[in-house]
């Protein structure tokens, strides 16, 4: 269980993130098209899961944008922008930003995402909705780094995802 803030005040999370060294737990998520997705559609990419509370925050839309630029060069990693937003919302959000290289992916439809990568909130007034983590996976679906951001208002360290992956972003 993690413990993070939001407002001055201490939450928790069901579980922790997934270990670095481990095999990512499988994920069942809906895209911005209703279509069900699974780990197998990013085959042979290495991903980078920007997981958040909703796109309509200020820190987690940046962040989303962010990945957005930082991706833009990089065509063999997907950045899965992961939240319980419906799917509608990650489209508008995309649209309206003209984001075109990240995947806005919504846990609506299928329990266990939260539960599975340790970042479901279980107490306090954002329980049930996702904490801010990010998890970096090889293209072999080995976690290769985590982040837990104790602070829902801190944005998360982008060079260090990238570095994960062997890529330097310190200059984008």
């Amino acid at each position: 269980m993690a413990t993070i803030t939001y407002e001055n005040s201490t939450y928790h999370t069901r579980g922790d993130l997934p270990v670095v060294g481990s095999s990512a737990p499988e994920i069942r998520l809906v895209d911005t098209r209703l279509k069900n997705t699974t780990l197998p559609d990013w085959i042979g990419k290495r991903k980078i899961m920007n997981i958040f509370v909703s796109i309509d925050t200020p820190v987690c839309a940046k962040s989303v944008i962010e990945f957005d630029r930082l991706v833009a060069e990089h065509e063999d990693v997907a950045a899965l922008m992961i939240s319980y937003d419906l799917p509608f919302a990650h489209a508008r959000f995309q649209k309206e930003h003209e984001l075109t290289h990240v995947a806005g992916l919504s846990a609506i439809r299928h329990a266990g995402f939260g539960e599975n990568y340790g970042v479901e909130i279980v107490d306090g007034p954002l329980a049930g909705m996702f904490c801010r983590g990010i998890v970096v996976i090889d293209e072999n679906n080995t976690v290769v780094h985590t982040q837990q951001l104790k602070d829902i208002a801190t944005e998360p360290d982008y060079e260090a995802a990238f570095r994960a992956l062997g890529i330097d972003v310190s200059e984008d």
